[in-house]
């Protein structure tokens, strides 16, 4: 049987319209980053779970709105409607910055990590959704890893404008570029339904006309409900303790070292940069290949074992190694677990692959976000160290790849069209 191409005739446009969609909503997303970021270094982390948990209350309140949207319009009108929501949400902080002495710095600076804590989530979330309700799961595998890589592009462009224009436009104009370029997010999402309508996915030709139904609430009845759909959110669970203690580390050797909101924001930039870097190669190099050949559950016990070796080495070398910790383990987490997870989202009912994994996402994220940080206070005020924080994100990680690789073996995911079975 003669080897398939990595992308097929027909998957060409598809491909390149969903990289330039996820190179728009993740540049967006790191222009404005290191503003919110700047802000968490500048209170340290003992502030985080205010912040949190505020970001927790606004994403279980925008959740039902969001499951009422799927339930009842097609695709091709909720997606686009998040996105205008967001848009129009990042335009009515520019007066709001404009009125900075009036309002409050340290107010509007809360307001503000909120809402960009908020806006990642529900649009990289609402992105993966539609990109595992326009292919297969024998598409995903081969095509996942080459779209992510346009995320990883415009996380890299993100703060590379943020670096070269913060001190000219401030913050008001890296908010431009933000709504313009979800803008052109939006652009990509008509683009791509119109082409799901000639290329739709095999025994379920009209995916993008389908009006979804059920309850609002669904996705987290089913998160509660499904052994498999436990399984993923406590992967996103631990996923997200080791990410948000390496994110309070980080704040604290940051808000340590820099003394300018300045300097704070161009080395959150220069980390976001280095990590978005790093994961051009993994993206490249090791998660596509892995997905291809294999299938998910490697990819997903590799990112384990790569963040428990970083973490290992962080009780070792202390300080800046908190640096290289957060470039490897982001990477990881977006050039290697990101796919590979989402590509089980192929393989599951369009109301799981919309409300459920939006719920665990984006509910369930900063659920973990709320009870990591304050158990991370909890434990540093009865005198834990750097290396007993080491010691349990390793445990963490390593517990990840475990669950990771379980959750792809699970009988509960249909199976996965074969290649030769595939669409040509």
């Amino acid at each position: 049987m003669p080897k398939r191409p990595a992308i097929q005739r027909h998957e060409w446009f598809a491909v390149v319209v969903a990289f330039a969609y996820f190179f728009c909503v993740l540049a967006a997303y790191y222009v404005i980053r290191p503003v919110r970021d700047q802000l968490s270094a500048a209170v340290g982390s003992t502030q985080l779970p205010i912040f949190y948990a505020a970001t927790f209350v606004a994403t279980l309140a925008l959740t039902p709105l969001f499951g009422a949207l799927v339930a009842r319009f097609p695709r091709r009108t909720f997606v686009p409607v998040v996105y205008l929501f967001f848009i129009a949400g990042m335009l009515a902080f520019i007066p709001l910055f404009q009125l900075q002495d009036a309002i409050g710095a340290r107010l509007l600076g809360s307001a503000f990590f909120v809402w960009v804590s908020v806006f990642n989530l529900f649009v990289v979330a609402v992105f993966w959704s539609f990109m595992a309700d326009l292919f297969d799961a024998e598409q995903a595998h081969r095509l996942f890893p080459v779209i992510a890589l346009g995320g990883t592009l415009g996380a890299i462009a993100g703060p590379a404008i943020t670096r070269g224009f913060n001190a000219l436009v401030g913050v008001s104009g890296l908010l431009v570029v933000s709504s313009l370029l979800l803008g052109a997010a939006i652009a990509c999402i008509v683009g791509l339904s119109r082409w799901s309508r000639r290329h739709p996915v095999r025994g379920d030709e009209r995916r993008d006309e389908r009006i979804i139904g059920g309850g609002f609430l669904a996705g987290a009845i089913e998160t509660l409900k499904s052994p498999l759909m436990r399984r993923l959110a406590l992967l996103m669970l631990l996923g997200d303790a080791v990410g948000t203690v390496i994110y309070a580390l980080l704040a604290d050797y940051s808000g340590a070292t820099y003394a300018t909101r300045t300097e704070r924001i161009n080395f959150a930039a220069g980390i976001d940069l280095g990590a978005n870097l790093l994961q051009v190669f993994l993206q490249i190099f090791v998660t596509r290949t892995l997905l291809v050949r294999f299938g998910p559950a490697p990819a997903l016990a590799l990112d384990g074992a790569l963040k428990a070796l970083m973490l290992a080495g962080l009780a070792v070398f202390a300080g800046p190694w908190i640096a290289a910790v957060a470039v490897v383990t982001r990477a990881s987490a977006y050039g290697v677990f990101k796919p590979a997870a989402d590509s089980l989202y192929t393989r599951v009912d369009a109301e799981t692959r919309y409300k459920t994994k939006n719920f665990i996402d984006t509910s369930v994220w900063r659920f973990g976000d709320l009870v990591v940080t304050s158990s991370f206070n909890l434990l540093r005020g009865l005198g834990t160290t750097l290396p007993g924080f080491a010691a349990l994100t390793v445990l963490a990680a390593a517990t990840s790849g475990w669950v990771g690789w379980r959750a792809a073996h699970s009988r509960a995911l249909r199976p996965a069209m074969e290649p030769a079975e595939a669409k040509d």
